[in-house]
């Protein structure tokens, strides 16, 4: 999943033992004797403050069975299961979307976008990799940027998340239905009871249990990479270099030719769809508190993800220009079946790919519902966001934040019906938590080089550098897609951040795992200073 062209078609050394000895994986039992303990010495051992504004704490704060109210189920996922999620979350991408970027920078220009912005994802993911094995929890990313940024960075980094993972869903749910109407399944047209049926039922398997969640996610994944395969091998035989750059050229850009049609600066704005392919992996350590091992499993299945989906994006790439030409399926809603349709007649094997692709929709509408009810549990029960959407059932499935995402996602599909739009939002709140969570692998680094990590970034800071340079480049580039886009995630964001300002920050749950994986270092630090 990625970005479209809006209007376009859908498609420390310290006296204790040192702080991370052993990764953070569990929330503690605030009526267990450890909890308290550490709870105790956290705040009456060392001066240092809980996050500022002061965090709901002791006496007169959340209530004894705050967190026994708020857990996830434990130990319901592998690396293979956790590998397939991160492959779900982006391969709806591989079947629409990416080749728009034919149009923007042609086949040279796109390819040298998906090379670069490959080489941004594949950086990040071994800081992921680090960072996930360090702190497991069901924060992700807010949960890294806020032991290393402190509680703004870490609201900054998850809204940014939050905004990704709501909109996504929303805009799929649209070529989840124009795929529906395309294929004349049921008779059903484009609207709001097909968006509505998607986020009923999908939503309705991520209530019954995270187990089954991700066992339907796997199945459907493996159906739409099959295709992906079946239609590479299909493709081959009616591939011909020559048609690869058949984009006629722009003679007045600057740097143009018959592989860069647009000219040097077509290369940046292809770097959204670039991204297209890899759009969403990040999401993986969200799973962390469902995971068994997660110290060792995240890493894992990050790297493995990552591998997968770079295969499936050079092959896809090469096979779809190369079949019909990037000229043929630049503007094509649905470039795969486009490509082996030379004649615009179907056939059963471009009929199997159509089918494919609502597949992939699926898989991806499907694992990012769960990977937004995770971020926005995880801010939720910290305190960043109002406390009751961390609840969860007697499935220990986060029932409200599951709920209101879908309810909102819904109303902006049937309210507005513009999936690229909501996309290019996406994609938007996607760069901005790259360039900080690539940042606080930086900083941790840095500032906390003895701190024991099951798991090492090959590189360092080197890799972690690379990505943030290029996502910071990124962000710059969906400006010159849908500016219109980037202002709409700049207003949320504004939003967002005068609601933690002003009232959230005040009110911060010191015992939630990320907040007191961050309280105790702060202590940890205080200590190796005395």
């Amino acid at each position: 999943m990625g970005p479209q062209r809006s209007g376009s078609a859908p498609f420390s050394a310290s006296r204790r033992r040192p702080l991370g000895s052993h990764p953070v994986s569990l929330p503690p039992s605030p009526s267990s004797p450890s909890s308290s303990s550490s709870s105790s010495s956290s705040s009456s051992s060392s001066p240092v403050s809980p996050p500022a504004g002061g965090a709901d704490h002791g006496p007169g704060g959340v209530p004894d069975d705050y967190l026994d109210r708020r857990k996830l189920r434990r130990g319901s996922a592998g690396w293979l299961l956790l590998t397939g999620l991160g492959v779900a979350y982006v391969v709806s991408g591989d079947y629409s979307g990416w080749n728009f970027g034919l149009a923007e920078g042609g086949f040279g220009g796109l390819a040298i976008a998906m090379v670069l912005m490959g080489a941004m994802y594949i950086c990040m993911v071994f800081a992921l990799a680090e960072l996930s094995s360090i702190l497991p929890t069901a924060g992700g990313g807010y949960g890294f940027a806020r032991r290393a940024l402190g509680p703004w960075g870490g609201f900054l980094t998850g809204t940014a998340i939050l905004i990704e993972y709501v909109l996504a869903p929303a805009a799929i749910s649209i070529f989840i239905g124009d795929y529906v109407e395309s294929l004349g399944l049921f008779g059903l047209e484009s609207g709001w009871p097909v968006y509505l049926a998607c986020f009923v039922v999908f939503i309705g398997i991520h209530l019954w249990g995270v187990g089954e969640a991700l066992r339907f996610s796997f199945v459907v994944t493996g159906i739409a990479v099959a295709a992906l395969i079946v239609f590479a091998l299909g493709a081959l035989p009616s591939f011909d270099a020559s048609s690869l750059d058949d984009i006629p050229v722009d003679v007045s850009a600057f740097g143009a030719n018959s592989w860069l049609p647009m000219g040097l600066l077509g290369i940046w704005a292809a770097f959204p769809f670039g991204m297209w392919f890899f759009l969403g992996v990040e999401g993986v350590p969200l799973a962390a508190e469902e995971t068994r091992n997660p110290a060792g499993t995240l890493p894992k299945a990050i790297r493995w993800s990552m591998g997968i989906l770079v295969v499936l994006a050079v092959v896809t790439f090469f096979a779809a220009a190369g079949a019909r030409g990037s000229a043929a399926v630049q503007d094509a809603g649905n470039p795969l079946v486009e490509a082996l349709q030379p004649d615009g007649e179907a056939t059963a094997l471009s009929r199997i790919v159509n089918y494919a692709g609502l597949a992939g929709l699926v898989a991806s509408f499907f694992s990012l519902i769960y990977a937004g009810s995770r971020q926005l549990f995880a801010l939720s029960r910290a305190g960043y966001l109002p406390k009751f959407l961390s609840l969860t059932s007697r499935r220990k499935a986060p029932y409200l934040g599951l709920l209101v995402p879908g309810a909102i996602g819904f109303a902006l599909a049937a309210g507005t019906g513009n999936g690229a739009r909501m996309l290019n939002v996406a994609v938007f709140g996607a760069t901005i938590s790259y360039a900080l969570m690539s940042l606080s692998h930086i900083v941790l680094r840095r500032r906390e080089p003895e701190l024991p990590r099951p798991y090492r970034t090959p590189g360092g800071v080197l890799t972690s550098s690379v990505a943030l340079v290029l996502a910071c480049a990124a962000l710059v580039a969906t400006f010159l897609v849908d500016v219109t886009a980037a202002f709409i995630a700049l207003a949320v964001y504004v939003v967002a951040v005068a609601y933690f300002g002003l009232y959230s920050r005040r009110h911060l749950v010191a015992k939630a795992p990320e907040e007191e994986f961050a309280a105790l270092a702060a202590a940890e630090a205080e200590l190796s200073r005395d």
